[in-house]
C-alpha cells in the first residue's frame, strides 16, 4: 500500500525560508506553482512567522526585493501584543 502527503505551498515555502532561501515573488511563484505569492507570504505572517522583504540594488542599478525568515524584534513583539489587547 502507497501513502501520499500532501505538502502544501505554505509549507513549502516556509522550509525553503527556514532553510536560509531568500525568495522573490517570481522565484515562489515558478517554484512552488503559487499563483499569489503575496498571499502565501502574508498567510505565514498571519501564522506568526517573521518574513521580511529587503530590497537590494545590484552593482549593475537592478533593484530587487527577497522575502526572507528574520527574528522579530521586541519592539514588533510588543506592537503585536498592544494591537490584540485593544482588539
Amino acid at each position: 500500500m502507497t501513502t501520499t502527503t500532501f505538502v502544501s505551498k505554505e509549507t513549502k515555502v516556509l522550509n525553503a525560508l527556514i532553510g536560509g532561501a531568500e525568495l522573490t515573488s517570481k522565484q515562489i511563484a515558478a517554484r512552488f506553482g503559487a499563483g499569489n505569492p503575496q498571499a502565501v507570504i502574508q498567510a505565514l505572517r498571519f501564522k506568526g512567522y517573521p518574513i521580511y522583504l529587503n530590497n537590494h540594488v545590484d552593482t549593475k542599478g537592478r533593484k530587487t526585493s527577497k522575502y526572507r525568515l528574520g527574528t522579530a524584534s521586541r519592539a514588533v513583539i510588543a506592537a503585536g501584543y498592544q494591537a490584540l489587547a485593544t482588539s
